[in-house]
């Protein structure tokens, strides 16, 4: 039966397809209103389509669909599978990080922090934020002005005097007593009304409190109210978003440049810009701009908490995408796609960033470009390399090694995509068998054809650690692959790279201004950073780890005698298996394996 004959007997109801190829990968989700007029128009009228869709219809052996009760039910069913399945032409937005919250405790003395993760039903959270660095803005203005501590409990309740902010007058104290409980929830009240956005409140309890310190001839607590406001004023003065509603929303915007584009998210909290964040959707090439703000509402908010309101700058289908955000929130939700007033200037704002961040990230792609052109002359390839993996072996003495596998694909590096072997097999130092264990297991799953295949692989090492890979592909099947290995040369310094590639003969190097030497740099510096980062995380928890803690009938509590019998591990590894049967709790049997285990 062909796709034609499927689709012509789905229902008239709406509901979500999936496009399925001949291996059984899912291509493409949708959803509609009209299950059988939207499937059926994909074969009925191939003109119409995109580029993009007409590669995909091209493909399609089957039409698997669920029927939904409404569209906004099939809308957010859609979205839920495309973040679970990433079907290969469906327009793709990655953003699993969670956004950060500036928290106030629910302590006597609240303490202000950064917060990211499920929220504490006692404390008191305010954003989200686009990122870090805005809430670290955001924290420092408000110790500035309020002076609210931000130490850990464990540090607060041991303090015997005032810590350095106290100092420079970004804390108040009161993990010493300087200042008692009521004051401070005075500041604390402040900094909430101005995190809501209700700074006129704020300016009043200022003026207020200055007035009844100057009344009462406390004129150094007036002075520090006055500069309080003043700090304030300026905050206003600066910001150059804000609105008198204090109404929470999120902008977002389209840019486009070239070939690719972005989505501006501003974030307006409490009639304050916190900042904005670009996203770069994968698999959107000639999608129109509506299209791809759909596809961002709708795959974003599964994730992350929606506002009140989401202004875009682009006709798109608000009614489902409302109904599935309101139904998300919990409260209704507006998409305002024609704003006016201070919603109009943000959005105009929002959508110069979009086409700046586009342009930006066109020009480096181009760049990009350039450098892969120039790698595939240096290294004589049929075509510019469009995916590249490169391993790196690290290791202190042969202790806790580990190997790294970068990858560089789609014109930048995907962290995604990296892959960290911990060496189990190979013996301490030496390198050559654990890069062989760590090619085998990369390119076994990848012979079987369970992942992608790259166009170059790097090694990070001279002739030896080449010649291992070069069998290593050999014996998986996969010895076409081209290989480059990088040796750091006799000085090891930057661009004086050694470069090695199978049937090539001698080494060979690249002018230091090549642009493809900058790439290999690129990439085998990622490699390497990997690389250590992972093995100096093993190595720590191989060090907090005793050796007794392996060992079967060893608990935590014949540990503890061990070690107080023996003195400590060195005492423990000269015992005999005598002297380790004389424990309490340790027999015969138990003592030999003891020792076994530690020599």
């Amino acid at each position: 039966m062909t796709p034609l004959d499927i689709a012509s007997r789905l229902p008239h109801l709406p509901g979500v397809y999936r496009m399925v190829g001949q291996n059984g990968e899912v291509l493409y989700v949708g959803k509609a209103i009209d299950l059988r007029k939207r499937v059926t128009s994909y074969f009925q009228r191939a003109d119409a389509l995109s580029p993009r869709i007409r590669l995909m219809v091209a493909q399609v052996c089957g039409i698997e669909t669920t029927v939904t009760r409404s569209e906004s039910e099939a809308l957010l069913l859609e979205n839920n599978l495309i973040k679970s399945l990433s079907p290969r032409y469906n327009i793709l937005f990655r953003d699993d990080k969670s956004y950060p919250y500036l928290m106030l405790s629910g302590h006597a003395f609240p303490r202000l922090g950064f917060f990211r993760g499920s929220p504490d039903r006692r404390d008191r959270h305010f954003g989200p934020f686009p990122n870090a660095g805005a809430v670290r803005e955001s924290m420092q203005l408000l110790q500035k002005v309020f002076r609210l501590r931000t130490c850990e409990d464990s540090v607060f309740a041991h303090r015997s005097r005032p810590c350095l902010l106290h100092q420079i007058h970004r804390c108040t104290a009161p993990c010493v007593g300087l200042i008692d409980k009521a004051a401070y929830a005075e500041d604390v009240r402040s900094a909430e009304l101005f995190l809501a956005g209700e700074e006129d409140a704020v300016f009043e309890r200022l003026d207020r409190r200055m007035a009844e310190a100057a009344a009462a001839q406390r004129y150094e607590e007036a002075a520090v109210y006055r500069d309080q406001i003043g700090a304030l004023r300026k905050v206003r003065e600066r910001q150059y978003v804000s609105d008198d509603s204090g109404r929470d929303a999120d902008v977002v915007a389209f840019g486009r440049a070239g070939a690719g584009c972005c989505v501006n998210l501003a974030m307006i909290r409490g009639g304050h810009h916190l900042g904005d964040k670009n996203f770069f959707p994968q698999n959107a090439d000639g999608a129109e701009p509506g299209q791809v703000l759909e596809a961002f509402l709708a795959q974003h908010y599964l994730m992350h908490p929606v506002p009140p309101q989401v202004i875009v700058g682009e006709g798109v289908a608000t009614e489902a995408l409302q109904d599935m955000l309101s139904q998300r929130a919990g409260r209704r939700v507006q998409i305002s796609t024609r704003p006016i007033g201070d919603r109009r200037v943000w959005l105009q704002m929002a959508k110069k960033n979009a086409e700046l961040a586009a342009a930006e990230r066109h020009a480096r792609q181009l760049g990009d470009a350039g450098k892969l052109l120039a790698l595939q002359h240096a290294l004589g390839l049929p075509e510019p390399p469009g995916r590249i993996e490169c391993f790196d072996i690290s290791h202190t003495q042969g202790e806790a090694a580990v190997a790294s596998c970068v990858v560089y694909d789609r014109g930048a590096m995907q962290s995604g995509e990296y892959r960290r072997f911990n060496i189990r097999e190979a013996g301490p130092g030496d390198d050559y068998a654990a890069m062989r264990e760590a090619l085998t297991r990369r390119y076994r799953r990848v012979a079987s054809g369970e992942g992608k295949m790259p166009d170059l692989v790097m090694i990070d090492g001279g002739a030896g650690q080449l010649g291992v890979a070069v069998e290593v592909l050999a014996e998986l099947g996969l010895g076409s692959l081209p290989l480059l290995g990088v040796a750091k040369g006799v000085s090891r310094k930057a661009g004086l790279e050694q470069l090695l590639m199978p049937g090539r003969g001698q080494a060979f190097r690249l002018a230091a201004d090549d642009p493809g030497l900058h790439l290999i740099q690129q990439i085998r510096d990622e490699a390497h950073r990997f690389a250590i980062a992972g093995h100096r995380a093993r190595r720590s928890r191989t060090r907090n780890t005793s050796p007794l803690e392996g060992i079967p009938g060893v608990g935590s509590r014949r540990r503890q005698r061990l070690l107080a019998r023996f003195g400590g591990m060195r005492g423990l590894v000269a015992a005999g298996v005598e002297e380790l049967a004389e424990v309490e709790g340790i027999s015969r049997a138990l003592a030999e394996r003891i020792y076994a285990e530690l020599h």
